[in-house]
């Protein structure tokens, strides 16, 4: 069963001039020569990208788009026409986006946020950028403490709107917030809380309470040792200058020092830390 708009491993039916043709149980899929790998022989399995080509047949290839059908990608517009909007994805055939799955109407050079779907009438793969029929707390695949997919989809008064693994949508809190994002950033970070009443979520960048910070502690005793056992940084430093060299909050940098002091490893200067001796 070929799966259009996704990765297929098929075995090598034939070779011809032009390529070879990967068996799909009919007469078989070309992968053009320019994306052949070099020593293929009949028989071989390879791993291959299946879609449409311009002729509307079935094509392989071995260029890796830069989404798959589910997955939600921000993605740049080469060419509007009166029917719609095409995306660069990476392939050498841009991926199409109807008029009617448009928001508020695209333009060249522009980036948008789409999902990448499978046409019922045509069964092309195409986007959208009307995510929300895609997305549901209804049933959570999720639970608190797992590492996710995050995506930044748009901004609120409390902060991010974020989708999670393509499927979810929660919210990552200004408070939560120690790098500079933006729509379409995506990201790993984790389910921070889950409200049973109606299944909103809270993500966080990294792992939630002292579970982050027991990661944290590992990466600043390794910055201590490759700097000979201090670092001038102290809970007087700006949070700026903590992210930039430690890559975390101020708040996250407090707490780990604090428990790293409790436990012996570390003493605190004027100027910074130091490791204990």
């Amino acid at each position: 069963m070929i799966k259009v708009g996704a990765y297929n491993t098929l075995k090598v039916l034939r070779t011809v001039e032009f390529g070879v043709y990967l068996d799909d149980g009919a007469d078989g899929i070309l992968l053009p020569k320019r994306f052949v790998p070099k020593g293929t022989r009949d028989g071989d399995e390879l791993t291959v990208f299946i879609y449409h080509d311009s002729d509307q047949r079935l094509i392989a290839t071995t260029q890796k788009p830069f989404g798959i059908v589910g997955d939600i990608v921000m993605l740049e517009v080469v060419s509007v026409t009166p029917q719609g909007a095409f995306m660069n994805w990476g392939l050498m055939k841009d991926i199409f986006v109807p008029k009617s799955k448009q928001l508020m109407g695209m333009r060249p050079g522009g980036r948008y946020l789409v999902k990448i779907y499978i046409d019922e009438q045509t069964g092309r793969v195409a986007a959208t950028e009307k995510l929300e029929p895609f997305l549901s707390n209804e049933h959570l695949t999720v639970k608190e403490m797992d590492m996710v997919d995050l995506t930044v989809w748009r901004r609120t008064d409390i902060g991010y709107v974020m989708i999670i693994n393509h499927k979810h949508t929660g919210v990552l809190h200004s408070n939560e917030i120690y790098r500079h994002i933006a729509e379409g950033y995506s990201f790993k970070g984790y389910i921070k809380h889950i409200y049973p009443e109606d299944n909103r979520i809270d993500v966080v960048l990294g792992k939630p309470g002292y579970a982050r910070v027991e990661d944290e502690a590992t990466k600043v005793m390794r910055l201590l040792k490759e700097n000979d056992g201090y670092l001038p940084y102290n809970d007087k430093s700006s949070p700026d200058d903590i992210y930039s060299f430690f890559g975390m909050s101020k708040k996250t940098f407090k707490m780990t020092t604090g428990g790293l002091y409790k436990q012996r490893k570390i003493t605190f200067t004027t100027e910074g830390i130091k490791a204990a001796e």
